[in-house]
């Protein structure tokens, strides 16, 4: 065990409201690629600006689809991993309060998580650009046409999954509650997150500001390395399993 998951561990036990950020390093392990690590990164080999923005999917729902018709299907055989379980297990053990998530993969709550905040959507559903009408992801593969869009069962317009796209506002409600808890919380654990896309990559400076503190597990410097109460860099099952080890002893 690292000194430095000892001491995530031992500020976990010791602080009474407790909130985790999670990012696109903790699905890894299930294997979902990350968005922008070197050469592995999905935005490596697609442009988001072509594939995942509100205005491309308005422009070519066809060209839309092309790309988020292949990462759904990818996603929804994905499996919880290790880490997501930790998470559960800390929860269960009133060690957490909430987790916090910029993904969009249901993993948290497949692993078995209570208090999830979306603040990215999730593929769980898309809904009708029209009438909004919602589908299922489990129904989505039936509703494509042969131009490769998603259409509506009820007036077959397209389609668009329930995530925030490029050029789109955070979900409000869901926004207000991270913020809150951020600023509620004594210890904000950031997990997997480069915490560079904003406005969740706030949410650190907001804990601080309320004389919080802010622990981070991820892989790659984060802006908030230098005032993180404490840094774990190794793997985030091995570190995550450390740190749960810690705060139960």
């Amino acid at each position: 065990m690292s000194d430095e998951a000892r001491k995530l561990g031992r500020l976990i036990a010791d602080s009474d409201s407790v909130v985790v950020l999670t990012g696109a390093g903790i699905s890894v392990p299930s294997g979902i690629p990350d968005f922008r690590t070197p050469g592995t990164g999905i935005w490596e080999k697609v442009n988001p600006m072509e594939v995942a923005h509100i205005d491309s999917f308005r422009r070519d729902p066809a060209l839309f689809w092309s790309f988020y018709r292949e990462r759904l299907n990818a996603l929804s055989d994905i499996a919880p991993n290790r880490a997501h379980e930790v998470l559960v297990e800390m929860e269960r053990d009133g060690l957490i309060r909430a987790v916090i998530t910029q993904n969009i993969d249901t993993l948290h709550e497949r692993a078995g998580q209570q208090e999830v905040i979306e603040v990215h959507g999730s593929i769980r559903t898309s809904s009708c650009s029209a009438c909004g009408a919602k589908v299922l992801l489990q129904d989505l593969e039936d509703r494509f046409d042969e131009q490769g869009v998603a259409s509506c069962p009820l007036c077959l317009s397209a389609l668009r999954p329930d995530v925030v796209l490029f050029g789109e506002m955070l979900p409000p409600d869901e926004m207000l509650h991270a913020t809150q808890l951020a600023a509620a919380a004594d210890l904000l654990v950031c997990v997997g997150s480069s915490l560079e896309v904003h406005p969740v990559a706030g949410l650190p400076e907001i804990t601080l500001a309320a004389g919080g503190k802010v622990g981070i597990v991820t892989q790659g410097p984060t802006p908030y390395d230098e005032v993180a109460e404490v840094v774990c860099s190794g793997d985030v099952v091995a570190e995550l399993e450390a740190a749960l080890a810690a705060a139960e002893t």
